[in-house]
């Protein structure tokens, strides 16, 4: 439940940030607008309003940058923009036409990544290409849900049909569908998925990733463990963003151990890990015989980021969040 008081400059700045997750507070002078209250001290002007039969919030913006009488104003307009019927254009387009205009337009990922996106949405969805999206039955699309997940399985099934309902969503919003019909596709049930990386294991591929042959790998596997970063953002890190005097990376701030290691490696080109001309990817051979010489069998290079991201409790303050990530480490490693 949110909490409910008048919103003045006085009192949202000085709102306690919640030690985890986000809060929600409204203001009692306009009841339709509210606030989220980030772990990180972020602060967002929204709304809620039923369109279309779905609950929806809408995002108005971030304060400060938005004043509080601006945001009060805002209401009406979003509102009545939400629940205006929308125009559906007469000319048509492809599924292959707008599944490039998505991607192109709504898709944040590495290059390598991104393209990889793109073959495998044209073998999987390949008789559909062609097709116009408004005259793609309902039926073909569970039936292609179903094929996916017999040849590619039910994760990967289950990844496209996200994919395919943003595409639809965003074929909707562009006036090219009146409704969408992935809506009415639903995923099929994954098994929960077993974590495999313990306290020790972590330890023992700490050892084994400081005793890699290869320089890069050693780094790269060395820095998943000391960065609290998914893989694709610890592998493409330039030296760029970077400010090892400010021990901060894109402004974030680092781990004691991530800044020692960084500041011990070449600044020699544009990538931190570079590899084949580019950065590093996904070395999974590399990471496979890391795993067997750690004895720590099916962990994923995920796997590492997921176990200390739980274990991190996060700040808002830099110097507080860098002490929680360096306490976290000296406990485990």
């Amino acid at each position: 439940m949110s909490h409910q008081f008048y919103f003045s400059p006085h009192i949202l700045d000085n709102l306690i940030i919640p030690k985890k997750g986000f809060d929600v507070v409204q203001d009692i002078s306009e009841p339709r607008l509210r606030m989220y209250v980030t772990a990180r001290g972020v602060k967002t002007f929204f709304t809620r309003k039923r369109v279309r039969g779905k609950d929806t919030r809408i995002i108005l913006g971030k304060y400060p940058d938005m004043d509080i009488s601006v945001a009060r104003e805002k209401i009406e307009k979003v509102l009545a923009a939400a629940a205006a019927p929308r125009k559906t254009r007469r000319k048509r387009i492809t599924l292959a036409e707008i599944s490039a205009a998505f991607v192109s337009a709504k898709v944040r990922r590495s290059h390598a990544s991104t393209e990889k996106l793109r073959r495998a949405m044209a073998r999987l969805w390949a008789p559909l290409m062609g097709m116009y999206i408004d005259k793609i039955p309902l039926v073909r699309l569970m039936q292609m849900h179903e094929t996916i997940a017999k040849s590619s399985g039910i994760p990967t099934a289950n990844r496209m049909c996200e994919i395919m309902s943003g595409i639809f969503k965003y074929a909707e919003v562009q006036g090219y569908l009146s409704e969408n019909p992935m809506a009415h596709v639903r995923k099929f049930k994954e098994a929960r998925a077993v974590r495999l990386l313990t306290a020790a294991g972590l330890r023992r591929l700490h050892s084994a990733a400081l005793s890699e042959k290869n320089p890069v790998f050693r780094a790269a596997f060395l820095m998943l463990m000391y960065g609290f970063k998914q893989k694709s953002k610890i592998f493409s890190m330039r030296w760029s963003d970077l400010d090892l005097n400010q021990e901060t990376w894109r402004g974030e701030p680092l781990s004691d151990q991530a800044v020692c290691l960084l500041r011990d490696l070449p600044e020699d080109g544009k990538w931190v890990f570079p590899h084949w001309g580019g950065h590093l990817i996904d070395p999974r051979a590399a990471w496979k015989k890391l795993v067997e010489r750690a004895k720590t069998p099916g962990v994923k290079i995920d796997d590492v980021h997921k176990f200390l991201y739980r274990r991190l409790e996060w700040s808002a303050d830099s110097y507080a969040q860098r002490r929680n990530m360096s306490a976290v480490l000296s406990e485990l490693l």
